[in-house]
């Protein structure tokens, strides 16, 4: 006969049970709202728990929203802020946040090399990707070596790309226009969106996820999207192949290379956990942490740690103040939709 337990002996088994829930709840956190991908942010925060035994509360953007969904969760809250920190895969969200005084100076970056920080130290970047071209190598042979070929009549419906209202889509579409009215004829972005737009690009809502795997799948040719994207795929065994193109024809422009991609960092002003805030930005700055997205299979370019053999390396840069490409994104993204729904093409 099975003899029910009694009710205190019941009681002191679920003790140790509610003593670990109860210190768990006392741990200190801190509340990172990220956009870097899961695989790459997942081993940074376990880490950082292990060193100091500050729990990290992610929430993380979806793959079709890429940093601007969280972006606009950090205006949405601006008077109740429930994030400390907003770690972007890119700088232009970071940068637009910063001048709406929605993130705050970290005093303690203002060391930081001042390429890669705001004068102010409102935002600090640290490990890049690259914009790049995706192809399949078996379909084509001449890839891209220039953005502008992307509205060459030779590309028509052979090209895939993220929606460009979201993402480092968006903020390239805005380097791309701040650069070129910059440093190119007038209307030279304007001409190129609509030559692009004329080539019936495949627009996914999937991101650029979806664009590695519409290139890989046969349904497009080529594709915009970031180094990481295609590493990770080729380290799938994907046969994929990259470009790094160039935003000026002229091969001996300085600064007229690919756009590099940097993560950036910034501490939300109202932080509602300020000293867990400080800590963890504080052990991002760390060496190990860019030198640990260097070495992964994804590769981020390092910036601020000395570059050892096998790191990714940009050639040329893109010479762009983050400040311009959010001075032009939205223009230059309404340009592009303008142009597709002129040619009544639909996103997918």
């Amino acid at each position: 006969m099975i003899r029910a337990r009694p009710a205190n002996l019941a009681a002191r088994s679920l003790l140790p049970a509610l003593a670990a829930l109860a210190a768990a709840c006392d741990r200190p956190s801190v509340t990172v709202y990220v956009s870097a991908d899961e695989d790459v942010s997942r081993p940074v925060f376990e880490e950082f728990e292990r060193r100091t035994g500050i729990r990290v509360d992610a929430k993380f953007d979806t793959e079709a929203t890429k940093t601007t969904g969280l972006a606009n969760t950090v205006r949405a809250e601006r008077e109740r802020p429930r994030a400390d920190v907003f770690w972007s895969n890119e700088q232009a969200a970071p940068v637009g946040l910063a001048q709406d005084g929605l993130l705050v100076p970290d005093d303690a970056a203002r060391t930081w090399p001042a390429p890669w920080r705001a004068p102010d130290a409102r935002w600090w970047s640290f490990a890049g990707r690259a914009r790049v071209i995706v192809y399949a190598p078996d379909r084509v042979t001449e890839p891209p070596r220039a953005w502008a070929e992307l509205a060459d009549q030779r590309w028509k419906g052979r090209i895939a790309m993220a929606d460009p209202r979201f993402g480092t889509t968006r903020s390239h579409f805005g380097a791309m226009k701040a650069w070129w009215d910059a440093h190119a004829a007038p209307g030279y972005f304007e001409a190129f969106v609509t030559g692009l737009a004329a080539n019936e690009p495949r627009v996914l809502t999937s991101g650029n996820a979806g664009v590695i795997d519409a290139v890989a799948r046969g349904e497009a040719d080529i594709g915009t999207t970031d180094t990481d994207d295609v590493l990770a795929a080729q380290a799938r065994g994907l046969r994929l192949a990259m470009v790094f193109p160039r935003h000026a024809h002229d091969a001996g422009v300085a600064g007229g290379g690919t756009y590099l991609i940097p993560n950036t960092l910034g501490l939300v002003a109202g932080a509602p956990h300020p000293r867990e805030a400080a800590a963890f930005l504080a052990y991002m700055r760390t060496p190990d942490v860019e030198r640990r997205l260097a070495g992964a299979p994804w590769r981020h370019v390092p910036l601020v740690v000395a570059p050892v053999q096998g790191d990714l390396a940009v050639p040329d840069p893109l010479a762009i103040d983050p400040a311009a490409v959010v001075r032009a994104a939205d223009g230059a993204v309404q340009g592009f939709l303008d142009a597709r729904a002129k040619a009544g093409a639909k996103a997918e």
